[in-house]
């Protein structure tokens, strides 16, 4: 099982910006599908999550802002961040759980300025 993620880089504060990760070694369509991130100095934790039939969960941090999506024809998740703040500085990862086990993606870098 691969995740790999893109879409990170540098966005100004209020902009937007939309990460993907794409899954491959397992059946996307029944996994549920997860987006993390760690910022310096912190834990990692749980930023959206995705069920297998589409039902979403988010962060207090980032509800209203941003938005988990599936694609399972591309085996794709997404994160649309919207309204981006400083704050949301972080490496982003995506997760899911399979086989009884997690896998994670590499991580993309998102730097918001102010």
């Amino acid at each position: 099982v691969q995740l790999q993620a893109s879409g990170g880089g540098l966005v100004q504060a209020g902009g937007s910006l939309r990460l993907s990760c794409k899954l491959s070694g397992a059946n996307f369509a029944l996994v549920p599908m997860r987006w993390y991130r760690q910022a310096p100095g912190k834990q990692r934790e749980m930023v959206a999550s995705i069920t297998s039939g589409s039902n979403t969960d988010y962060a207090d941090s980032v509800k209203d802002r941003f938005t988990i999506s599936r694609d399972n024809v591309r085996r794709t998740v997404y994160l649309q961040m919207n309204n981006v703040k400083p704050e949301d500085t972080a490496v982003y990862y995506c997760n899911t759980e399979t086989r009884g086990r997690a896998f994670w993606g590499r991580g993309t870098q998102v730097t918001v300025s102010s």
